[in-house]
């Protein structure tokens, strides 16, 4: 148990918020200022490790600065029916001289007298609609003697704050990622070229086809005065039949007479 008054202060000071629907990551902003002159560590705990995450949940804070505690719940199927027991606490310490960003063996070393802790509740409340009723004061006192609370699973960063305020930096995407989105950025580039050149290709074919079935028609069609000499000579030797015939038949009256 600690057995000093807390000397952060804390932002909301008795409960975390979060308002739904939970059906995505609900986060609620916990601000730790330090007022003293003297460096504190500090470290969130909560006694439902697996459904929170909490960046940063651990660092050291400079003389008269503060820091924004993202607690991230993440999501469930909420039903306003159930209690919520969820807890958190904040723990922390005066800094030793030899205080560094690795703090797990300070706070393993760290005698008992020398902790302070502020502990919050959580409400859930849906947006439009009844929230969850925090617990009474009188029953947190209570049901807190068996609360067990857990270092945060999800992150095991640590932060020291500057003489300037620090916020929780927001993580894009990685290098890895990017470089994929890169790569494949490129093959979609190349497939493009490829079926513009192909299309172009069609295009050309399709223009060579169309001229050789019109010349192939063109050829294939007769004129008229291809007929004409055709014609001509299919006329004449019936004329010259009936002139041999007139001959003939004038020389074989002349025999006869």
């Amino acid at each position: 148990m600690a057995t000093q008054e807390q000397a952060l202060l804390l932002e909301p000071s008795g409960e975390l918020r979060f308002k739904g629907p939970f059906t995505d990551v609900v986060t609620a902003d916990l601000k730790l200022s330090n007022p003293t002159d003297s460096r504190i560590c500090f470290k969130v705990k909560t006694t439902a490790p697996k459904r929170y995450c909490v960046r940063p949940n651990s660092g050291i804070l400079e003389p008269h600065t503060s820091i924004a505690v993202a607690v991230m719940l993440q999501p469930f199927s909420y039903d306003p029916n159930e209690r919520n027991k969820h807890k958190f606490m904040v723990q922390s310490m005066y800094a030793p001289d030899n205080a560094t960003d690795n703090q797990e063996s300070i706070w393993k070393d760290a005698p008992a007298e020398s902790l302070m802790d502020t502990k919050l509740r959580c409400v859930f409340e849906m947006p439009d609609g009844p929230q969850q009723s925090p617990v009474s004061d009188t029953m947190s006192k209570a049901t807190d003697v068996g609360a067990h609370y857990s270092e945060n699973t999800f992150d095991d960063s640590t932060a020291t704050v500057k003489p300037e305020t620090q916020s929780p930096k927001k993580t894009g995407a990685s290098g890895e990622e990017l470089k994929k989105l890169s790569q494949d950025l490129k093959k979609a580039q190349v497939e493009i070229s490829s079926l513009k050149v192909e299309n172009s290709q069609l295009k050309d074919d399709g223009i060579r086809l169309r001229k050789v079935a019109m010349n192939e028609t063109v050829s294939s069609t007769p004129t008229a005065s291809s007929h004409a000499p055709t014609t001509a000579v299919n006329a004449f030797p019936p004329v010259v039949y009936v002139v041999a015939a007139i001959i003939l038949g004038l020389l074989i009256g002349k025999f006869l007479l």
